[in-house]
């Protein structure tokens, strides 16, 4: 099983989703109510918009999503110590480590993202996000020293981690015994993207969903029109849109600056790092 993320990448604009469920128009069919369920899950929210189910397959439904997110989010977590990648991450060995074929599909993915950017994704910077206080470590009292940026880039490197697929099990496997995986920047998309194998699983064809700034789709709205989002300016002095899209079946994702930073020194330090400089971008 290979896992396709799909996700537009929106990093660069800073931008935020919020969910905008229904084109605001008469429709030209007969509307079908729209049930929308909601929850929680890694930090965040998730949402499902199913048109024309009643409210005894949504109350199913909801409670089979919110089995499979926290499945999801005991497997990607940074922030749960049991969790199956803190296993991974606070084991020094540097023997194949047993996964499952979901966590292989992940980091595969991911470590072909990262080759594609050139390492500007790098799902091993754990350490520097620690060490910047956007991990499950507190926020420094101080600007992180170049001395200690350097000890923690020492520890990162897609090159230090190797997915092993064999016939009946998946391994990864680190070089370097402090290296630490940090799997949030395409968490929320892997779990927008398994809640819609879950919809359609479940044979509905018609939904929006979303995990966070991740979302996918199928099928129209309860007015047979596209599915429609609003995508938030990238400011924290308003809520104005910046734009709304048709999203016709597809997934799109988003993430930002903008809201998810802190103050210190006098400065504005984001939760977006940059593998090479080991310092939060500008």
């Amino acid at each position: 099983m290979e896992i396709s993320f799909t996700r537009v990448a929106l990093l660069a604009a800073a931008l935020f989703f919020v969910g905008c469920d229904q084109k605001p128009q008469p429709a030209k069919t007969h509307a079908t109510e729209v049930t929308v369920l909601e929850g929680k899950t890694m930090g965040t929210f998730w949402r499902a918009s199913i048109p024309g189910i009643d409210a005894k397959r949504s109350a199913e439904l909801k409670e089979k999503i919110q089995t499979q997110l926290d499945a999801d989010d005991q497997l990607l977590s940074t922030y749960k110590k049991d969790s199956a990648l803190m296993r991974f991450n606070d084991s020094q060995s540097l023997s194949p480590w047993p996964v499952s074929e979901a966590m292989a599909d992940i980091v595969t993915t991911s470590l072909r993202i990262g080759a594609r950017t050139d390492g500007a994704m790098d799902i091993t910077v754990g350490p520097l996000v620690n060490l910047w206080g956007f991990g499950p470590e507190q926020q420094p009292v101080q600007i992180p020293s170049q001395e200690q940026i350097d000890a923690m880039k020492a520890k990162t490197g897609l090159q230090h981690l190797t997915v092993i697929n064999q016939s009946h099990q998946q391994y990864l496997q680190k070089d370097l015994p402090d290296l630490y995986v940090d799997l949030s920047t395409v968490g929320e998309g892997y779990a927008a993207d398994h809640l819609a194998r879950l919809m359609e699983q479940e044979g509905i064809s018609r939904y929006l969903v979303s995990v966070g700034g991740a979302l996918n789709s199928r099928g129209m709205n309860g007015e047979g029109q596209p599915w429609r989002v609003a995508i938030q300016k990238p400011t924290d002095k308003e809520n104005a849109v910046q734009a709304v899209v048709d999203i016709n079946g597809h997934g799109i994702s988003t993430s930002g600056s903008y809201r998810n930073y802190y103050e210190l020194d006098g400065k504005r330090l984001s939760h977006v790092i940059d593998p090479q400089t080991g310092r939060p971008i500008e």
